[in-house]
């Protein structure tokens, strides 16, 4: 079960980093960018060795999917809530 857990954590923290990334692009968050990339390194290579190390599992998919997609929502929400204070920005031009 820790080793679920761990993988849950690990990829809410990576793919809620990939979207942050994705949004600083966006937005031209410049500065932003190296140590969000760092500790998405970080989180992948964790998420990788857990996968090696336990083998392919249903379980395992589970909790990495529904880590991931909580984890996207989160960013995206933190992201428009806390960098751009709840604004609607114009991203097309």
């Amino acid at each position: 079960m820790g080793t679920l857990l761990a993988a849950f954590m690990a990829s809410f923290c990576f793919i809620g980093l990939k979207a942050l990334q994705q949004r600083q692009v966006v937005h031209d968050e410049y500065l932003l960018i190296i140590p969000t990339s760092m500790l998405m390194a970080a989180c992948e290579v964790f998420v990788v060795h857990n996968i090696a190390v336990t083998g392919w599992t249903i379980q395992l998919v589970g909790v990495v999917g529904l880590g991931s997609g909580i984890g996207c929502l989160s960013a995206m929400i933190l992201h428009k809530k806390y960098k751009l204070n709840g604004k609607k920005v114009n991203t097309h031009g």
